[in-house]
Formats: C-alpha cells, structure tokens, sequence
C-alpha cells in the first residue's frame, strides 16, 4: 500500500486525476490537497468522497512548516503537484500571487520530500506544467521537450521558474522527479473563467461572449481525462528526470472555436442557427498574448504508447453535455455565496 498525495485535487484537473487514481488504485491511499480557492470545489469529487482510500486535506502549499508537518504526519511515496494559480489574466494583475503559490509552494514541497525521503527507491515526484513557458510559436512548428523555455506572462514565469527548481533537485540532491508539460485542458467541473466553459455559460445566459483581439490566437487542446490518463501512465512508466509534452494534436484558431461551440450549443438548445454566434463580441487584446501554442507528443506515444482518445469534436461534445446536464453546479459556482460557503463547510475537515 503506496500514500499518495496529489496537490490541488479539487480543481479542474485535480479533481479528474484524484478520481482516476482512486478509482484505478484500491490499494493505494490517495490524499487530495488543496486549498480551496475559487477554483477548488470538492462538489468535483462527490462521486468519490466516501471511498475508503481517499482523503481530503484542507491546506496552503505556501505554508511551509504545515507541508513538513504534513509529510512527517503521512510519510507519502509519491506526490503529484498540480496545485497552482493558473489564469493568465489574474497573473498580469497580481503576479505575486502566482509568485508564492507557484514557486515558493513548490519549493516547499521539494523540500518536504527530500527531507522524508531517505532513498529514492519506490518514491516519485511529479511536475505538472504547461506549455506556456515555451513562450510562443509562430504559423509552424510545434514545441517539444527540448524547446528552449521562453516565459511571456507572469504566469508562465512562475510555472517556469518551478521546472526549473524541479530539475535543480533531481541534479542537485538526487530527488526521484518527473514533468509534464500539457497544452490546454477542456472538459467537464472547469471554472468558468476559461475560454471553453465560460463561452458556454455565457451562450446560457445569452450574454456577451468576449474574444480577445481578433480571435486568430491559436491554441492545441487537450481532453482533460485525457490528460489525467497520461499522468497516471507518466508517474508509474516515466523515466525519472524527464519531461513529456501532452497535447491532443487539435490546433484551433479561438474564433473558430468559439464559432463551432455556438453552433453545437444552438443545436443542443434548439436555438435558431446563427443566433449564438451573434454574441461574440470582439475586446481588446490581452496585454502580451502568445500567438500559438502547439504541442508534439510523440516521446509519451512512442514511449509510453499513450493516446489521446477522443478528437476535439467528440471531447467538446461530452464537455457541452456535461454542462448542460449540470446547470445547478455551473450555477453554483458562479454564484457569490459559493466560495465563503465552502470555505466554511470544510474548515476543519481532515
């Protein structure tokens, strides 16, 4: 029987990677962390929560006698750090923010590790990254695990910043590590602040749906359970000391996706053709928005022999469904008394 904790696990895809691995591994205890922000809802885990191997921990990975404490309490043997600030917009206005969590908390995590981890025999500690911190590609091209790290954001930085103290610790002090380096995520229990799920709560609500610029950014994405798939295979098959791009070969232009969303959600909500459409409203421009972002895959195909298993079309449209099926947990997220509720209802909870 393993201990393993996973960082961040109430969130978007925490929450995919928690159940995942308490629904794959019985015999292993798996302990979600988190902190519980806007971003983190344990409503994501309620098909799971009474499991007997899964545990939740309320708490600030910036907080760093309470990580030692936590991993002293726990001895774990693995670790999966998702836990971050991820929202670009919300790191041009605030960059400490993303300064503490996304370096000084994974700082604190290494350390904890190093300090309980007297071999590194059975242990492992996984970095999930994105490929933001390649910087930007321009009409060709793809980034690979090897492309020179070029940050633009400060966003970006920090999770850049925090690749590189994972590698200091595997080179300097041995720590058993891998990363992973991920493309955008889309799929069901998103916050509603993301292109994909905000477009459909505003096509809802039949309110504006804002498109940077002219909408010509491109992005590659990747089914979220997809994604989780691909962890639990990196952190039982990786090699240790390297990293894997994930993506899901699905390169679109924002405005074309946008596009194909309101004529899927027009479809599904028995709305006119075109009528959708007609919200997009075009805003200025994000202040140093990456061109494109596009991710090969191959090492983790070839290596691992990972897949991704749905196109885009048929991703998008279990993601619509989902939405659609679950307008009381959209609601709710949406809602002003839901963070002070949840903050709340699992203060003391452990």
């Amino acid at each position: 029987m393993r201990k393993l904790l996973i960082t961040g696990g109430a969130g978007f895809i925490g929450s995919h990677v928690v159940r995942r691995f308490v629904k794959q591994y019985p015999n292993d205890q798996i302990f979600n962390l988190d902190k519980l922000t806007y971003a983190g809802n344990l409503e994501n885990l309620k098909d799971i929560d009474q499991s007997g191997n899964y545990h939740f921990i309320k708490g600030d990975i910036t907080d760093t006698a309470f990580i030692q404490s936590l991993f002293e309490t726990h001895q774990f043997d693995g670790v999966i750090h998702l836990a971050a600030e991820s929202h670009v917009d919300r790191s041009i206005s605030n960059p400490m923010e993303f300064v503490l969590t996304n370096v000084i908390g994974t700082v604190n995590l290494l350390n904890a590790a190093r300090q309980i981890w007297k071999t590194a025999e059975g242990k492992r500690f996984y970095h999930v990254s994105t490929d933001e911190v390649y910087g930007q590609l321009g009409h060709e091209g793809k980034f690979v695990e090897t492309t020179p790290y070029d940050p633009n954001s400060p966003y970006s930085a920090s999770k850049a910043s925090s690749d590189h103290f994972v590698r200091a610790y595997h080179h300097t002090y041995g720590l058993p590590v891998v990363i992973s380096n991920c493309s955008n995520n889309y799929g069901s229990h998103h916050f509603p602040e993301k292109l994909i799920p905000l477009m459909i709560n505003n096509i809802l609500q039949k309110k504006p749906l804002p498109v940077y610029g002219k909408g010509e950014n491109v992005r590659d994405w990747l089914f979220v359970e997809d994604h989780a798939t691909a962890i639990d295979v990196i952190f039982h098959q990786g090699q240790l000391g390297d990293t894997y791009n994930i993506g899901g070969n699905n390169e679109w232009k924002n405005i074309d996706l946008v596009k194909h969303l309101c004529r899927l959600m027009d479809q599904k909500l028995n709305r006119a053709e075109g009528e959708s459409e007609q919200l997009i409203t075009y805003v200025t421009d994000r202040a140093g928005h990456d061109f494109r972002y596009a991710i090969d895959s191959s090492k983790l195909m070839s290596e691992l022999h990972w897949k991704p298993s749905v196109t885009f079309e048929q991703g998008l449209e279990k993601t619509v469904d989902w939405y659609l099926a679950n307008q009381e947990w959209l609601n709710h997220v949406t809602s002003g008394a839901y963070q002070q509720y949840y903050q709340n209802m699992y203060s003391n909870r452990s």
